[in-house]
């Protein structure tokens, strides 16, 4: 796998595992039974903490693409053990 492959890869996981991550311990003022003042969003969470959100995400997508990375260098998957997929071997 090449350097810009594996940032490839490494950028969608960590977009994915933000989107999952994000909403982990977000709460509104309407769960938590505070008064909403007007203008603002019934849904809006209190207290967002995205850096810790961020750390987390990098800690995650980092494991998961080290084990993405372990599977693919190793050769236990292969493309061909992928169904439905044309067979690359070459004869």
């Amino acid at each position: 796998m090449s350097l810009l492959s594996g940032m490839a890869v490494y950028f969608i996981m960590w977009w994915v595992v933000l989107f999952t991550v994000l909403p982990w311990g977000a709460t509104s003022a309407h769960e938590r039974g505070l008064e909403i003042e007007d203008g603002h969003a019934p849904s809006a969470p209190l207290a967002h903490n995205i850096g810790r959100k961020f750390l987390v995400t990098t800690a995650i997508a980092s494991v998961l693409f080290a084990g993405f990375y372990a599977v693919m260098t190793t050769g236990v998957v292969t493309l061909d053990d992928v169904p439905l997929l044309p067979t690359f071997r070459s004869s």
